[in-house]
């Protein structure tokens, strides 16, 4: 059983010095991974509801902004050498799929092929009219975008037309190192992210859910992975315990539901702070993990 790190880079805290004692600590106390989450801005109003609270508000202000995953990302390369570094999740539909297919292919090239690429779809609507793109069919959209990626990843000649991008023939090098591309994680637990993960994804990245919840869904998944003539062992499924008070016995009850990771979020104010945290989920939760 492996154990990572979701870790939400807000401002003030994430300075550079904390940024590079989240990685090196994470990676000597062997962390399997670190998982960024993305919004490029927030609101202290809006109407969308936050899937993951009772509330549904986001448990942050919008003066708490958060560091961009993909620039965040590849200071977490620079700072280590084995970790696995990933998004969890970009947030593809509001994204230009080009420049999105540049930097994930640079980022596994300069890592050494470390990167898991997340992807949602977005539940913040407010975001979406900040960057001037529909909020409705985000999910097509989605679709879409990764399929442009998959061309510019995999294709000597790049080209695509479709519903929303037109791409004319052209050449983006370098191609990333992990063949075909990097493994391409889904968050949400809808149907519909069920089925874009048993379409085009390698791996299920579900936030804040029981571990019965986590069962009947990759019951579900391996359902549609069989219509597809796809196996479970294709799906890496990595379940964020975000809120979740997280113990070793959380952890066994992911692994019997099914999930083969756990992330954790080590919550800290400063440097000393984290170094005490990661120590406690090492001895806690990463050590005896390794042995289930």
């Amino acid at each position: 059983m492996r154990i990572g790190i979701f870790a939400p880079l807000a401002s003030p805290l994430a300075t550079a010095a904390y940024v590079r004692a989240l990685a090196q600590g994470a990676e000597e106390r062997n962390f399997h991974s670190l998982w960024l989450p993305e919004h490029v801005v927030l609101f202290d109003d809006y109407a969308s509801r936050y899937p993951y609270s009772p509330d549904g508000r986001i448990p942050a202000g919008g003066e708490n902004g958060l560091l961009d995953p993909l620039a965040a990302l590849g200071f977490l390369a620079a700072a280590t050498r084995r970790i696995r570094i990933g998004s969890a999740v970009c947030l593809v539909p509001q994204r230009n799929p080009v420049y999105t297919a540049k930097e994930i292919a640079t980022l596994d090239v300069l890592s050494g092929g470390r990167v898991d690429f997340g992807v949602g779809v977005g539940w913040l609507a407010e975001e979406f009219a900040a960057l001037g793109v529909p909020f409705e069919r985000r999910g097509a959209r989605c679709r879409e975008y990764l399929r442009v990626m998959h061309t510019l990843w995999c294709d000597p000649v790049s080209q695509f037309r479709g519903e929303f991008y037109e791409l004319a023939p052209c050449r983006q090098f370098p191609k990333p190192i992990q063949k075909p591309h990097p493994p391409i994680h889904f968050g949400g637990e809808s149907d519909a992210a069920l089925r874009r993960v048993a379409d085009l994804g390698q791996g299920w990245h579900p936030f804040h859910q029981e571990p019965q919840f986590v069962a009947l869904r990759i019951a579900a998944l391996e359902k549609l992975l069989a219509e597809r003539g796809r196996k479970r062992s294709e799906i890496e499924v990595t379940i964020c315990s975000y809120l979740r008070p997280i113990s070793l016995d959380l952890v066994k009850r992911y692994r019997d539901a099914g999930a083969d990771q756990v992330t954790v979020m080590p919550l800290s104010g400063d440097i000393p702070g984290l170094e005490k945290v990661l120590d406690d989920l090492a001895s806690q939760i990463v050590q005896p993990a390794e042995t289930l």
